[in-house]
């Protein structure tokens, strides 16, 4: 049984690691809210959609690009210790990327209407589709990426896995325009490559063939060329790995090597079609 004495040494001890992590892993406990609210007030500021803001004029839509630099500004203040960055630097590059992203998603959008035959208009596609979320913020979290600010953008693809259950590594590179069809599952490794045109639909996984932590700074993830589809359940794995353009990957494919251009990879398995009456007694299966 420990004394009070030893009980109080080791609340000592604690008390020292306690500062010592607060000190050196010091971001303010509102990040995460914080980021999302950043996202959120980006979303509604793209789409008008979300947002119950009307512009009458070309300076209401610049006040409102200053307050979205302003409020960067203080988001990336938050990551204190963790970024020795320029704040204002850094949320000003960002800004300048917003008209671009802007292109992309509506690029998206238009794009996942076109090829989607359930979808009656580009509207709905922006407010219901789980895989058009789930691209918006990847966008946005890339961006965020390709200026080294850490954590945020993590927090911003997080936030959309668990929303969508879509899962991008904000360190992918995909091109516009992109459609992710039902999307549930789908996971995109940091060091994926997607050119244009690509259809990805639910379940399908682009990851390494290690997760070795000395492959940190190596291409592990595969590339994705223009004009592809990738059905449900399909592996594509390996840094190596390219997907040649205008192939088709059938879906519970799983696939290590490359394919060249305009191919079909499928997996064959057999499914046999019985009368019961062949059957002494009918299969019966109560769940």
């Amino acid at each position: 049984m420990k004394t009070q004495k030893s009980v109080n040494n080791l609340f000592i001890d604690f008390s020292i690691k306690l500062l010592a992590k607060r000190q050196t892993h010091s971001c303010t406990s509102s990040l995460r809210t914080e980021a999302i609210t950043y996202l959120r007030d980006l979303i509604d500021f793209f789409f008008p959609h979300f947002s119950s803001k009307v512009y009458y004029t070309r300076e209401d839509v610049l006040a409102d690009l200053q307050v979205l630099e302003r409020n960067l500004i203080t988001l990336i203040k938050n990551l204190n210790s963790n970024y020795s960055g320029d704040a204002v630097k850094t949320a000003q590059n960002f800004t300048a990327e917003i008209p671009g992203i802007h292109d992309k998603l509506w690029a998206d959008a238009e794009a996942i209407f076109a090829g989607d035959p359930a979808a009656e208009s580009v509207d709905e596609v922006i407010l219901a589709y789980p895989g058009f979320y789930a691209i918006s913020i990847y966008r946005i979290s890339h961006e965020l990426y390709k200026l080294e600010l850490p954590i945020i953008p993590r927090i911003l693809s997080e936030y959309a896995h668990e929303k969508t259950g879509i899962d991008i590594h904000p360190g992918a590179r995909i091109d516009s325009p992109f459609f992710i069809d039902h999307g549930t599952g789908i996971v995109i490794g940091e060091t994926s490559i997607i050119g244009k045109n690509v259809k990805i639909y639910q379940g399908v996984t682009l990851g390494a063939l290690s997760v070795d932590k000395s492959l940190a700074q190596v291409k592990r993830h595969p590339t994705i060329e223009d004009d592809v589809i990738i059905y449900s359940q399909a592996v594509i794995l390996g840094g190596k790995t390219v997907i040649g353009k205008n192939s088709i990957i059938g879906g519970n494919s799983w696939v290590t090597q490359s394919v060249p251009q305009n191919s079909i990879v499928y997996n064959k398995s057999e499914v046999r079609v019985r009368s019961n009456q062949e059957f002494e007694n009918a299969i019966d299966f109560i769940i």
